[in-house]
């Protein structure tokens, strides 16, 4: 019984590791971007907050109470933003409680202001100092630094506020992430090829391998030799021992074969002899029976010789070299006959015993010899499988071969008649009448197919469907 198992993927394995190494890099790579984005987000922002608390407490040592009891100085941040108008970044300073002095702000502040939130919705921290955002008259996103101070002795205090433009923080964590991802995915591209090499000269001892079975199976070699890597050894190692199994078994029943066949040998012989010394009635009956009797069994000897060889990987006959010598004898014996053979493409081969080949072509073209009037076509070519065969192994295809003469041919009946097993339809012919019953006999063992109809020039073709084998199969 053949277990097949459905295919739940791509049928290459180097497609398969390719795939899984890809989806596994852009996975990880997707993920790689996502948290250093996270990362540089964090750090740019607490960068940004670290600036304007810098750049508060710079405010409020620049700050002091006149004489006139105002606030005075000017703040020097060293960033022209805080001067030029509607850029977002500003300084705000308020005072507090029955500190009655005027407000100071940036010039880039203009005459606008920006909204302070309650204490309650954003609460000071352990510093005494808050941080929210905020939206300016001009529409920019702000960060605003605040905290309270008293600036002399009587508890006049004032509120001091500086706000910076997270503008500034977005186009910069966007500039990063664009640079982020450019470079991941050249290194990605970059990893993918390397894989890919790295696959590919990994599967190289797969490769070895199968060209090492190509050898064993065209016939060059006996068994898988070649240095493998410890993965693969194993696998050599099994295929090596059923190809030893198998040519132990094809051996075995060969050597069954021969034993019987020179045990029945003497005593057909004895029978044949024998029959010579009777009656010419008598004589002709035990002659044609012990006859039949050794067809019978060279037919049955060579079913059980194909049995045990059709499963073997050194099966294996080309086509063209044993038509072309076929031919030639059949020339020598009907020199007064004509043989046409045309094979296309060439070098094709069978996966079938070189003499399982010579005995169902040579039966077929001497039975055409036989009861043609001038001439035998015989024409080798690829087919479609089979009904039941689409899914053979990809080493495998098949070749039709046709036998035709320009005899008298048979009809329907006779054709049904022809194939039976010691049946002649013309006694005025010699043989046993087991030529075309042996054909379709070894055909069937290797799982192909026979047919018999009338040709287009009158007489019969014999048509054979047979399982080939391609030279470059893996």
């Amino acid at each position: 019984m053949r277990i097949r198992i459905l295919p739940t993927g791509p049928r290459s394995l180097t497609a398969r590791v390719l795939l899984l190494a890809t989806l596994w890099s852009a996975l990880a790579l997707v993920v790689i971007s996502i948290v250093i984005s996270q990362l540089y987000r964090q750090s740019a922002e607490r960068a940004f907050t670290d600036l304007l608390r810098a750049q508060l407490y710079n405010v409020i040592n620049s700050i002091t109470i006149g004489d006139d009891n105002q606030l005075s100085g000017s703040p020097q941040l060293g960033d022209l933003r805080f001067s030029q108008p509607e850029t977002g970044w500003y300084w705000i300073i308020e005072p507090l409680g029955t500190f009655a002095a005027r407000p100071l702000s940036s010039s880039s502040l203009g005459t606008s202001n920006i909204s302070v939130p309650s204490i309650l919705a954003v609460p000071f921290n352990n510093r005494y100092e808050r941080f929210y955002p905020a939206t300016d008259a001009f529409g920019n996103h702000v960060l605003v630094s605040e905290t309270e101070v008293v600036l002399d002795g009587e508890g006049r205090a004032a509120r001091f506020r500086v706000a910076g433009n997270l503008g500034v923080v977005e186009d910069d964590i966007r500039a990063f992430s664009r640079s982020l991802y450019i470079a991941l995915a050249v290194f990605g591209v970059g990893s993918l090829v390397v894989n890919g090499l790295a696959i590919l000269y990994g599967l190289q001892p797969l490769v070895g391998a199968r060209r090492a079975l190509e050898k064993v199976r065209r016939g060059e070699a006996e068994r898988l030799d070649g240095e493998f890597p410890r993965e693969v050894m194993p696998l050599a190692n099994e295929i090596n021992a059923l190809i030893e199994s198998n040519r132990r078994i094809v051996e075995r029943a060969r050597m069954q074969v021969g034993n019987l066949a020179h045990s029945l040998k003497t005593p057909i012989a004895v029978l044949l002899n024998e029959s010579r010394m009777l009656e010419k009635v008598q004589s002709d009956l035990v002659r044609s029976q012990a006859e039949a009797m050794q067809a019978q069994v060279q037919s049955y000897l060579n079913r059980a010789r194909i049995a045990a060889q059709r499963e073997s990987l050194l099966a294996r006959a080309d086509v063209e070299p044993v038509l072309e010598r076929l031919v030639r004898v059949m020339r020598r014996l009907n020199p007064e006959k004509e043989f046409h053979l045309s094979v296309s493409p060439p070098g094709m081969a069978l996966a079938m015993e070189q003499q399982d080949v010579e005995e169902t072509i040579g039966n077929l073209l001497e039975n055409a010899a036989r009861f043609c009037k001038a001439g035998v076509w015989i024409t080798a070519t690829t087919a479609a499988a089979p009904p039941g065969k689409e899914a053979e192994v990809p080493r495998r295809y098949w070749l039709e071969m046709a036998v035709e003469d320009d005899g008298p041919g048979l009809e329907p009946e006779q054709i049904r008649e022809a194939v039976k097993r010691g049946r002649r339809l013309d006694e005025s012919k010699p043989g046993a009448g087991l030529g075309l019953s042996i054909v379709q006999e070894i055909a069937g063992e290797y799982q192909g197919r026979f047919e018999l109809t009338r040709g287009p020039r009158g007489g019969l073709r014999a048509q054979l469907l047979l399982p080939g084998v391609t030279k470059d199969a893996g």
